[in-house]
């Protein structure tokens, strides 16, 4: 929920893509027999917890751009009976991350409409309502979300002697990172790559022009890519909801 001091969000997003295309070999074994989009975390698939959260915030239509063991996230979603409309793309050749989004786009029931991205292999709940007006008001036509930059090694600290004061493990640097949640106006997707990444050509032109916003993200975000961060986030999302 927005406060009495944030932007009018305006209508709803309704419309929203995941990529889900990816081999995953860094969850392996986990991918071995599936997408990564279907590894369990938190005893549930990666997709369906996406697919309750964009639910949760009004959207009405999600595109899923896929191509590794595609017939078992079909299976899957297919079985579904409640939450988003479901399309299914998949891809015949990797198309790369720009490529999936702009072929996942062809599948958005209105092209002239706004819609949310995600990767596949994201968790999280902020408040997408929150990113909708903070997109509006600075009238960008992307903004990504960015979570904070949580290094995986222990940080030392020192004073000015040199004497340790300290060990701090996995701190939150002051850094932020491309989050793999974005809020696209509909003139993105002609920007984006037929084939390649869109971190590397899109996003910079998007940048240079003054047309890229950031919001950064106050509430749980987790990135799953390996075997170690399945068993990591689904101790976190444990710990959350017993409020521990």
């Amino acid at each position: 929920m927005t406060s009495a001091t944030s932007p009018n969000p305006g209508p709803p997003i309704t419309q929203a893509l995941i990529l889900a295309g990816g081999q995953a070999t860094r969850l392996r074994p986990y991918t071995d027999t599936r997408p990564k989009a279907m590894v369990e975390v938190a005893g549930r698939p990666i997709i369906d917890h996406q697919l309750e959260w964009l639910a949760g915030h009004g959207v009405e239509q999600v595109v899923v751009s896929c191509g590794y063991k595609a017939e078992v996230l079909r299976d899957h979603l297919e079985a579904r009976t409640e939450g988003p409309e479901v399309t299914l793309l998949v891809e015949d050749e990797p198309l790369g991350r720009g490529g999936a989004l702009r072929y996942a786009a062809t599948g958005l029931r209105d092209a002239e409409a706004p819609y949310f991205a995600l990767n596949g292999d994201v968790l999280t709940w902020f408040d997408l309502t929150e990113l909708t007006a903070h997109h509006r008001a600075k009238g960008g036509l992307a903004t990504l979300a960015l979570a904070q930059f949580r290094t995986t090694w222990g940080v030392v600290d020192i004073d000015d002697e040199d004497r340790i004061e300290g060990f701090t493990q996995s701190p939150l640097l002051p850094v932020w990172i491309n989050a793999g949640v974005y809020l696209f106006e509909p003139g993105i997707t002609q920007l984006l790559p037929a084939k390649g990444d869109h971190e590397s050509s899109t996003f910079p032109e998007l940048a240079g022009e003054g047309k890229l916003t950031a919001y950064r993200i106050d509430g749980f975000w987790r990135g799953v890519d390996t075997a170690k961060d399945v068993k990591e986030a689904g101790e976190e999302i444990a710990a959350l909801r017993t409020g521990v």
